[in-house]
């Protein structure tokens, strides 16, 4: 089967996009990671699906495969660049958009300035619903790694995530304890695990080692809940600027019960198709 797909990103954070609106797109765990590779596939960090909506209150349904394979419940990046796609190739008029996930209903919101943003709907501090391992709620916690013990603020942003202050990002052991902090028992849906810098009460640096992708250049989702941890633990002011390593986010969030909002481009790289025989 002749797939086509339309290649783009969120600030390096890159994604191919297959729209799946009048037909099934099938593919096993093992064939996304084929799709995945970057020297014998296409090359990406997540699948975005574009499926027809399953309930009233929607316009899309949006799918989220990693390049594991794995389907995941959330990712801001590829949101913005959903959003883009389906306004752009005239599936809808709309430039609000109501898409369904697997962790419930996001909103993009396309700008008149060309870029997105993105209602991801309100954080889930309580440890059950993260799901993290924990016998209450707390601010922050300590995790035991092999060779150390870190602190972190955990959360949901419709995926879980496990975000810790360092003072240079440049300098974090991503590649060494993000693997880890990504498998730790605590986290049974395993988590991506946030490096934080906070240069001033509304401006960070971040890198983020995705669940199921390794570190990527940008995770929207991740600039979201560094945010939240950092103005819930009395770090930072909203809005925030996150300078990841493709670029940078606005991200906006008032306060415990309130959605937090996400600005941010997405831009277009290539369109192709691919032998789905080949894999």
């Amino acid at each position: 089967m002749n797939i086509a797909f339309t290649k783009m990103h969120g600030l390096g954070n890159d994604f191919i996009v297959i729209e799946a609106l009048d037909h099934r797109f099938n593919a096993t765990p093992e064939q996304i990671r084929q799709l995945a590779d970057r020297h014998f596939g296409i090359g990406f960090d997540q699948l975005l699906l574009v499926e027809p909506p399953t309930s009233e209150d929607m316009d899309f349904s949006y799918r989220i495969f990693n390049a594991d394979g794995n389907e995941v419940e959330q990712c801001g990046n590829g949101a913005r660049c959903f959003a883009r796609f389906v306004y752009d190739r005239g599936l809808t008029e709309k430039t609000e958009i109501r898409v369904g996930t697997l962790s419930g209903i996001i909103i993009p919101r396309l700008l008149d300035d060309g870029r997105v943003c993105v209602d991801m709907g309100v954080p889930e501090f309580e440890p059950e619903k993260i799901p993290f391992i924990s016998d209450q709620r707390e601010s922050s916690y300590r995790l035991a790694l092999e060779n150390d013990e870190i602190e972190i603020g955990a959360v949901s942003m419709g995926n879980p995530h496990a975000v810790q202050l360092v003072s240079d990002v440049d300098l974090a052991p991503v590649s060494q304890t993000g693997p880890e902090i990504e498998h730790h028992q605590r986290f049974p849906h395993r988590v991506n695990a946030g490096y934080m810098q906070v240069l001033d009460r509304q401006a960070i640096r971040l890198r983020v080692w995705e669940r199921g992708s390794g570190e990527t250049l940008a995770c929207g989702t991740g600039a979201c809940a560094a945010v939240v941890i950092g103005i819930d633990q009395g770090r930072l002011d909203s809005p925030v600027e996150v300078s990841l390593r493709g670029g940078t986010l606005e991200v906006e969030w008032s306060g415990q019960g309130e959605s937090v909002f996400m600005t941010g481009p997405a831009e277009y790289v290539y369109e192709g198709s691919y032998e789905m025989e080949k894999l």
